[in-house]
Protein backbone atom coordinates (compact mmCIF):
# COMPACT_ATOMS: atom_id res chain seq x y z
CA UNK A 1 0.00 0.00 0.00
CA UNK A 2 1.17 3.55 -0.95
CA UNK A 3 -0.54 6.51 0.07
CA UNK A 4 -0.64 9.76 -1.85
CA UNK A 5 1.64 12.46 0.11
CA UNK A 6 1.17 15.32 -2.51
CA UNK A 7 -0.44 16.45 -5.12
CA UNK A 8 0.26 19.47 -7.14
CA UNK A 9 -1.79 21.47 -10.14
CA UNK A 10 -0.19 23.51 -12.26
CA UNK A 11 -1.48 25.48 -15.13
CA UNK A 12 0.54 24.72 -18.72
CA UNK A 13 0.48 25.66 -22.23
CA UNK A 14 -1.10 23.30 -24.94
CA UNK A 15 0.09 23.10 -28.45
CA UNK A 16 -2.28 26.13 -29.39
CA UNK A 17 -0.97 28.18 -26.31
CA UNK A 18 -4.19 27.88 -24.38
CA UNK A 19 -3.78 27.42 -20.85
CA UNK A 20 -4.85 23.56 -19.79
CA UNK A 21 -3.30 21.74 -16.63
CA UNK A 22 -0.96 19.47 -15.51
CA UNK A 23 -0.84 17.14 -12.04
CA UNK A 24 1.40 15.52 -10.20
CA UNK A 25 1.03 12.99 -7.54
CA UNK A 26 3.56 11.87 -5.09
CA UNK A 27 3.89 8.85 -2.67
CA UNK A 28 5.67 7.09 -0.07
CA UNK A 29 6.98 5.52 -3.33
CA UNK A 30 6.92 7.02 -6.27
CA UNK A 31 5.54 9.81 -8.15
CA UNK A 32 3.62 10.75 -11.76
CA UNK A 33 2.94 13.15 -13.96
CA UNK A 34 0.06 13.70 -16.42
CA UNK A 35 -1.30 16.69 -18.51
CA UNK A 36 -5.04 16.85 -19.95
CA UNK A 37 -5.38 17.83 -23.49
CA UNK A 38 -8.37 20.30 -25.22
CA UNK A 39 -10.28 19.54 -28.15
CA UNK A 40 -11.54 22.66 -30.59
CA UNK A 41 -14.23 20.09 -31.91
CA UNK A 42 -15.73 18.27 -29.07
CA UNK A 43 -18.96 16.41 -28.87
CA UNK A 44 -22.19 18.19 -26.99
CA UNK A 45 -22.07 14.84 -24.54
CA UNK A 46 -18.29 14.96 -23.24
CA UNK A 47 -17.43 15.92 -19.83
CA UNK A 48 -17.08 19.90 -19.06
CA UNK A 49 -13.41 20.40 -19.75
CA UNK A 50 -13.38 23.25 -17.26
CA UNK A 51 -15.95 24.93 -14.96
CA UNK A 52 -17.12 28.09 -17.17
CA UNK A 53 -14.10 27.16 -19.25
CA UNK A 54 -11.45 28.51 -16.69
CA UNK A 55 -8.26 27.03 -15.47
CA UNK A 56 -7.81 28.97 -12.81
CA UNK A 57 -11.04 28.46 -11.64
CA UNK A 58 -10.83 24.67 -11.49
CA UNK A 59 -7.00 24.87 -10.08
CA UNK A 60 -8.33 27.17 -7.55
CA UNK A 61 -11.27 25.01 -6.56
CA UNK A 62 -9.37 21.96 -6.29
CA UNK A 63 -6.30 23.85 -4.28
CA UNK A 64 -9.11 25.33 -1.74
CA UNK A 65 -10.83 21.95 -0.80
CA UNK A 66 -10.81 19.04 -2.91
CA UNK A 67 -7.05 18.27 -3.37
CA UNK A 68 -7.28 17.84 0.79
CA UNK A 69 -9.34 15.22 0.72
CA UNK A 70 -7.26 13.04 -1.81
CA UNK A 71 -4.48 13.03 0.36
CA UNK A 72 -3.41 9.50 2.27
CA UNK A 73 -5.65 8.16 -0.26
CA UNK A 74 -4.10 4.42 -1.44
CA UNK A 75 -2.77 4.95 -4.76
CA UNK A 76 -3.11 1.08 -5.72
CA UNK A 77 -6.70 1.61 -5.50
CA UNK A 78 -7.88 3.18 -9.08
CA UNK A 79 -11.38 2.46 -9.53
CA UNK A 80 -11.80 4.04 -5.62
CA UNK A 81 -9.44 7.03 -6.15
CA UNK A 82 -11.45 7.65 -9.32
CA UNK A 83 -14.98 7.13 -7.44
CA UNK A 84 -14.03 9.88 -4.83
CA UNK A 85 -12.99 12.03 -7.59
CA UNK A 86 -16.81 11.98 -9.12
CA UNK A 87 -18.06 12.38 -5.39
CA UNK A 88 -16.08 15.16 -4.88
CA UNK A 89 -17.17 16.60 -7.75
CA UNK A 90 -20.99 16.02 -7.27
CA UNK A 91 -22.01 16.32 -11.13
CA UNK A 92 -23.00 14.33 -13.91
CA UNK A 93 -20.48 16.23 -16.12
CA UNK A 94 -17.31 17.14 -13.96
CA UNK A 95 -18.72 20.49 -13.66
CA UNK A 96 -17.49 21.64 -10.68
CA UNK A 97 -13.60 20.14 -10.73
CA UNK A 98 -13.43 19.90 -14.21
CA UNK A 99 -12.76 16.81 -16.45
CA UNK A 100 -9.23 18.19 -17.93
CA UNK A 101 -8.49 17.89 -13.71
CA UNK A 102 -10.01 14.75 -13.14
CA UNK A 103 -8.28 13.12 -16.12
CA UNK A 104 -4.86 14.74 -15.02
CA UNK A 105 -5.21 13.05 -11.14
CA UNK A 106 -6.43 10.05 -12.29
CA UNK A 107 -4.10 9.41 -14.97
CA UNK A 108 -1.10 10.67 -12.81
CA UNK A 109 -2.28 8.58 -9.78
CA UNK A 110 -1.89 5.27 -12.17
CA UNK A 111 1.74 6.78 -13.21
CA UNK A 112 2.53 7.00 -9.40
CA UNK A 113 1.67 3.62 -8.59
CA UNK A 114 3.64 2.11 -11.86
CA UNK A 115 6.10 4.02 -10.91
CA UNK A 116 6.27 3.49 -7.47
CA UNK A 117 6.61 -0.72 -8.41
CA UNK A 118 9.37 -0.13 -10.68
CA UNK A 119 7.49 -0.72 -13.72
CA UNK A 120 6.38 0.77 -16.82
CA UNK A 121 2.92 2.56 -16.92
CA UNK A 122 1.48 0.03 -20.05
CA UNK A 123 2.79 -3.18 -17.84
CA UNK A 124 0.90 -1.57 -14.79
CA UNK A 125 -2.10 -0.96 -16.51
CA UNK A 126 -2.25 -4.36 -18.75
CA UNK A 127 -1.50 -6.48 -15.58
CA UNK A 128 0.66 -8.70 -17.85
CA UNK A 129 3.54 -10.54 -18.57
CA UNK A 130 3.36 -10.49 -22.20
CA UNK A 131 4.54 -8.15 -24.79
CA UNK A 132 2.09 -5.63 -25.36
CA UNK A 133 0.01 -5.59 -28.83
CA UNK A 134 0.99 -2.34 -30.39
CA UNK A 135 -1.56 -0.42 -32.18
CA UNK A 136 -1.90 1.01 -35.67
CA UNK A 137 -0.67 4.90 -36.02
CA UNK A 138 -3.37 7.01 -37.65
CA UNK A 139 -2.00 10.20 -39.02
CA UNK A 140 -3.57 13.12 -39.85
CA UNK A 141 -1.64 14.44 -43.05
CA UNK A 142 -3.96 16.61 -44.41
CA UNK A 143 -6.82 18.72 -41.84
CA UNK A 144 -10.11 21.44 -42.18
CA UNK A 145 -13.04 22.35 -40.14
CA UNK A 146 -12.33 23.37 -37.07
CA UNK A 147 -8.66 22.16 -37.18
CA UNK A 148 -7.81 24.06 -40.21
CA UNK A 149 -9.46 27.41 -41.15
CA UNK A 150 -9.54 28.10 -44.63
CA UNK A 151 -9.19 23.99 -45.35
CA UNK A 152 -11.75 21.42 -46.30
CA UNK A 153 -15.12 20.90 -44.79
CA UNK A 154 -13.96 17.75 -43.70
CA UNK A 155 -11.72 17.67 -40.82
CA UNK A 156 -9.17 15.63 -41.42
CA UNK A 157 -7.45 13.19 -43.74
CA UNK A 158 -5.18 10.42 -42.22
CA UNK A 159 -2.88 8.23 -43.39
CA UNK A 160 -2.60 4.19 -41.79
CA UNK A 161 0.28 2.32 -42.35
CA UNK A 162 -0.07 -1.09 -41.68
CA UNK A 163 4.49 -2.00 -41.57
CA UNK A 164 5.99 -4.87 -40.00
CA UNK A 165 6.72 -2.94 -36.80
CA UNK A 166 5.54 0.28 -34.82
CA UNK A 167 8.24 1.83 -36.26
CA UNK A 168 8.13 1.53 -39.54
CA UNK A 169 4.35 2.03 -39.40
CA UNK A 170 5.03 5.49 -37.88
CA UNK A 171 8.00 6.59 -40.40
CA UNK A 172 5.38 5.38 -43.15
CA UNK A 173 2.85 7.64 -42.12
CA UNK A 174 6.23 10.82 -41.66
CA UNK A 175 6.39 9.62 -45.64
CA UNK A 176 2.75 10.10 -46.63
CA UNK A 177 2.70 13.34 -44.82
CA UNK A 178 5.82 14.75 -46.94
CA UNK A 179 4.90 13.24 -49.90
CA UNK A 180 1.47 14.75 -49.75
CA UNK A 181 2.85 18.35 -49.02
CA UNK A 182 4.83 18.09 -52.46
CA UNK A 183 2.08 17.01 -54.24
CA UNK A 184 -0.09 20.05 -52.95
CA UNK A 185 2.77 22.36 -53.37
CA UNK A 186 2.64 21.37 -56.93
CA UNK A 187 -1.31 21.41 -57.46
CA UNK A 188 -2.35 24.23 -55.15
CA UNK A 189 1.25 26.43 -54.96
CA UNK A 190 0.19 27.93 -51.38
CA UNK A 191 0.15 25.12 -48.90
CA UNK A 192 -0.01 25.49 -44.61
CA UNK A 193 -0.51 23.58 -41.50
CA UNK A 194 -3.22 23.42 -38.94
CA UNK A 195 -3.36 22.35 -35.35
CA UNK A 196 -2.83 18.97 -35.31
CA UNK A 197 0.39 19.69 -38.17
CA UNK A 198 -1.75 18.11 -41.04
CA UNK A 199 -1.42 20.17 -44.20
CA UNK A 200 -3.95 23.05 -45.18
CA UNK A 201 -4.56 23.70 -48.40
CA UNK A 202 -7.97 25.33 -50.68
CA UNK A 203 -9.12 22.73 -52.30
CA UNK A 204 -12.40 21.08 -52.38
CA UNK A 205 -13.25 17.59 -50.22
CA UNK A 206 -13.00 15.15 -53.33
CA UNK A 207 -9.77 16.68 -54.74
CA UNK A 208 -8.40 16.95 -51.37
CA UNK A 209 -8.92 12.85 -50.66
CA UNK A 210 -7.73 12.15 -54.53
CA UNK A 211 -4.23 13.68 -53.14
CA UNK A 212 -4.40 11.90 -49.91
CA UNK A 213 -5.00 8.65 -51.76
CA UNK A 214 -2.22 9.15 -54.25
CA UNK A 215 0.26 10.07 -51.67
CA UNK A 216 -0.66 6.70 -49.96
CA UNK A 217 -0.18 4.71 -52.49
CA UNK A 218 3.19 6.17 -53.76
CA UNK A 219 5.19 5.60 -50.57
CA UNK A 220 3.38 1.72 -49.87
CA UNK A 221 5.11 1.33 -53.55
CA UNK A 222 8.03 2.55 -52.15
CA UNK A 223 8.41 0.82 -49.09
CA UNK A 224 6.40 -1.63 -49.70
CA UNK A 225 4.37 -1.51 -47.10
CA UNK A 226 0.53 -1.05 -46.96
CA UNK A 227 -0.82 2.38 -46.48
CA UNK A 228 -4.62 3.08 -46.30
CA UNK A 229 -5.86 6.46 -46.53
CA UNK A 230 -8.62 7.27 -43.59
CA UNK A 231 -11.21 10.34 -42.36
CA UNK A 232 -12.53 11.88 -39.93
CA UNK A 233 -15.40 13.98 -41.21
CA UNK A 234 -16.20 15.57 -38.45
CA UNK A 235 -19.87 15.72 -39.64
CA UNK A 236 -21.34 17.11 -36.32
CA UNK A 237 -19.37 20.30 -37.31
CA UNK A 238 -21.47 21.41 -40.33
CA UNK A 239 -25.27 19.68 -39.61
CA UNK A 240 -27.92 21.73 -38.69
CA UNK A 241 -31.77 21.69 -39.04
CA UNK A 242 -31.28 18.23 -40.55
CA UNK A 243 -29.23 18.88 -43.49
CA UNK A 244 -25.22 18.29 -43.41
CA UNK A 245 -23.90 21.93 -45.06
CA UNK A 246 -21.09 21.69 -47.63
CA UNK A 247 -19.78 24.85 -49.14
CA UNK A 248 -20.68 22.97 -52.42
CA UNK A 249 -23.51 21.40 -51.47
CA UNK A 250 -26.22 20.48 -49.24
CA UNK A 251 -26.94 16.59 -48.26
CA UNK A 252 -30.23 15.36 -46.41
CA UNK A 253 -29.31 12.39 -44.06
CA UNK A 254 -29.61 9.47 -46.82
CA UNK A 255 -27.46 11.34 -49.29
CA UNK A 256 -24.84 11.69 -46.83
CA UNK A 257 -25.13 8.65 -45.91
CA UNK A 258 -24.15 7.41 -49.86
CA UNK A 259 -21.87 9.96 -50.22
CA UNK A 260 -19.36 9.15 -47.48
CA UNK A 261 -20.38 5.23 -48.47
CA UNK A 262 -19.14 5.75 -51.39
CA UNK A 263 -16.20 7.48 -50.88
CA UNK A 264 -15.19 4.47 -48.61
CA UNK A 265 -15.64 2.26 -51.55
CA UNK A 266 -14.15 4.23 -54.13
CA UNK A 267 -10.66 5.14 -52.24
CA UNK A 268 -10.39 1.82 -49.96
CA UNK A 269 -10.96 3.91 -46.70
CA UNK A 270 -9.46 1.85 -43.83
CA UNK A 271 -12.00 3.85 -41.48
CA UNK A 272 -14.37 6.62 -41.27
CA UNK A 273 -14.43 8.38 -38.16
CA UNK A 274 -17.78 10.22 -37.54
CA UNK A 275 -19.17 10.29 -40.94
CA UNK A 276 -22.77 11.36 -39.96
CA UNK A 277 -24.44 13.67 -36.51
CA UNK A 278 -23.68 12.44 -33.50
CA UNK A 279 -27.26 11.65 -32.33
CA UNK A 280 -28.12 10.32 -35.63
CA UNK A 281 -28.21 6.23 -34.22
CA UNK A 282 -30.16 4.61 -36.90
CA UNK A 283 -28.04 6.56 -39.73
CA UNK A 284 -24.67 5.27 -38.20
CA UNK A 285 -26.59 1.58 -38.16
CA UNK A 286 -27.42 1.68 -42.09
CA UNK A 287 -24.08 2.81 -42.79
CA UNK A 288 -22.28 0.53 -40.92
CA UNK A 289 -24.93 -2.21 -42.53
CA UNK A 290 -23.74 -0.91 -46.04
CA UNK A 291 -19.80 -0.51 -45.39
CA UNK A 292 -18.74 -2.24 -41.67
CA UNK A 293 -17.08 -5.26 -43.39
CA UNK A 294 -14.73 -3.61 -45.68
CA UNK A 295 -14.25 -0.02 -43.35
CA UNK A 296 -14.12 0.84 -39.46
CA UNK A 297 -17.03 3.09 -39.04
CA UNK A 298 -15.15 4.52 -35.81
CA UNK A 299 -17.83 6.66 -33.28
CA UNK A 300 -15.74 10.48 -31.71
CA UNK A 301 -18.45 12.49 -30.83
CA UNK A 302 -21.13 9.14 -31.17
CA UNK A 303 -19.60 7.73 -28.20
CA UNK A 304 -17.50 10.45 -26.20
CA UNK A 305 -15.49 7.62 -24.38
CA UNK A 306 -19.21 6.76 -22.65
CA UNK A 307 -19.69 3.14 -21.81
CA UNK A 308 -23.70 3.80 -21.75
CA UNK A 309 -23.49 5.56 -25.82
CA UNK A 310 -21.39 2.69 -26.70
CA UNK A 311 -23.72 0.14 -25.33
CA UNK A 312 -26.59 1.42 -27.67
CA UNK A 313 -24.11 1.62 -30.51
CA UNK A 314 -23.50 -1.90 -29.86
CA UNK A 315 -26.93 -2.78 -29.20
CA UNK A 316 -27.98 -0.68 -32.72
CA UNK A 317 -25.16 -2.19 -34.73
CA UNK A 318 -24.20 1.42 -35.20
CA UNK A 319 -20.60 1.87 -36.11
CA UNK A 320 -18.10 -1.17 -35.13
CA UNK A 321 -15.12 1.28 -33.70
CA UNK A 322 -14.96 3.54 -30.88
CA UNK A 323 -12.28 6.28 -30.37
CA UNK A 324 -10.98 6.90 -27.27
CA UNK A 325 -9.87 10.05 -25.70
CA UNK A 326 -9.73 9.95 -21.75
CA UNK A 327 -10.60 13.57 -21.42
CA UNK A 328 -14.10 13.37 -22.85
CA UNK A 329 -14.68 11.04 -20.02
CA UNK A 330 -12.39 11.92 -17.27
CA UNK A 331 -11.43 9.20 -15.37
CA UNK A 332 -8.74 6.15 -16.50
CA UNK A 333 -11.23 3.19 -14.80
CA UNK A 334 -13.98 4.93 -17.00
CA UNK A 335 -11.60 4.77 -20.26
CA UNK A 336 -10.56 1.28 -19.46
CA UNK A 337 -14.53 0.11 -18.85
CA UNK A 338 -14.94 1.33 -22.40
CA UNK A 339 -11.92 -0.33 -24.06
CA UNK A 340 -13.14 -3.30 -22.36
CA UNK A 341 -16.74 -3.28 -23.22
CA UNK A 342 -15.87 -2.68 -26.94
CA UNK A 343 -13.03 -5.40 -27.38
CA UNK A 344 -15.63 -7.81 -25.69
CA UNK A 345 -18.45 -6.49 -28.40
CA UNK A 346 -15.84 -7.11 -31.19
CA UNK A 347 -15.46 -3.12 -31.54
CA UNK A 348 -12.25 -2.00 -32.94
CA UNK A 349 -10.54 0.75 -30.22
CA UNK A 350 -8.71 3.68 -31.20
CA UNK A 351 -7.01 5.72 -29.04
CA UNK A 352 -6.95 9.20 -29.61
CA UNK A 353 -5.25 12.87 -29.15
CA UNK A 354 -6.70 15.94 -29.55
CA UNK A 355 -6.30 18.96 -31.24
CA UNK A 356 -5.03 21.10 -28.48
CA UNK A 357 -1.96 18.65 -27.17
CA UNK A 358 0.70 18.56 -24.76
CA UNK A 359 3.53 16.56 -24.44
CA UNK A 360 1.95 14.19 -22.10
CA UNK A 361 2.20 10.27 -23.54
CA UNK A 362 0.10 8.40 -21.24
CA UNK A 363 -2.66 7.36 -24.19
CA UNK A 364 0.81 5.33 -26.31
CA UNK A 365 0.97 3.34 -22.63
CA UNK A 366 -2.58 2.69 -23.03
CA UNK A 367 -3.01 1.51 -25.89
CA UNK A 368 0.37 -1.01 -25.10
CA UNK A 369 -1.88 -2.51 -22.65
CA UNK A 370 -4.92 -3.41 -23.88
CA UNK A 371 -3.71 -3.89 -27.63
CA UNK A 372 -5.72 -1.35 -29.11
CA UNK A 373 -6.28 -1.36 -32.81
CA UNK A 374 -4.80 2.03 -33.47
CA UNK A 375 -3.48 5.28 -31.99
CA UNK A 376 -4.75 7.91 -33.47
CA UNK A 377 -1.90 10.84 -33.45
CA UNK A 378 -0.27 14.07 -36.32
CA UNK A 379 2.53 12.90 -38.12
CA UNK A 380 4.50 15.93 -37.27
CA UNK A 381 4.75 18.21 -33.93
CA UNK A 382 6.67 16.90 -30.60
CA UNK A 383 3.38 16.96 -29.01
CA UNK A 384 2.15 15.09 -31.88
CA UNK A 385 5.33 12.73 -32.00
CA UNK A 386 5.78 12.32 -28.31
CA UNK A 387 3.07 9.55 -28.33
CA UNK A 388 4.67 7.66 -31.14
CA UNK A 389 8.30 7.68 -29.81
CA UNK A 390 7.04 6.24 -26.82
CA UNK A 391 5.57 3.21 -28.49
CA UNK A 392 9.29 2.94 -30.66
CA UNK A 393 10.69 2.84 -27.31
CA UNK A 394 7.51 0.40 -25.98
CA UNK A 395 8.68 -2.12 -29.26
CA UNK A 396 12.55 -1.79 -28.62
CA UNK A 397 12.14 -2.69 -24.93
CA UNK A 398 9.89 -5.28 -25.52
CA UNK A 399 11.16 -6.54 -28.88
CA UNK A 400 8.04 -6.93 -30.66
CA UNK A 401 6.58 -6.17 -34.01
CA UNK A 402 3.44 -4.36 -34.20
CA UNK A 403 0.33 -6.36 -35.11
CA UNK A 404 0.76 -7.22 -39.32
CA UNK A 405 -2.25 -8.02 -40.83
CA UNK A 406 -5.39 -5.51 -40.57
Amino acid sequence: MSRIREIRLRKILDSRGKPTVEADVLTADGSGRAAAPSGASTGKHEVVAFPKNNVDEAIGKFNRGYGKKLIGFDSADQKGFDVLLHELDGTDDFGNIGGNVAISLSLAVAKAEADGRGVPLFKYLGKSKGKPNLPYPFGNVLGGGKHAIGGTDIQEYLAVSFGRTFSESAFGNAAVHTALGKLLKDRAGTVGQGDEGGWVVAISNTEAMECVAEACRTVSDELEIDIKPSLDIAASSFYGNGKYRYRDCVLAPDEQVEFVANMAERFGLHSLEDPLEEDSFEDWAELTKMVGKKCLIIGDDLFVTSAERLKKGISMRAGNAVLVKPNQIGTLTETVEVIKLAHGNGFKTVISHRSGETTDDTIAHIAAAFGCHGIKTGTVGGERTAKLNELIRIEETMGRKSKGKR
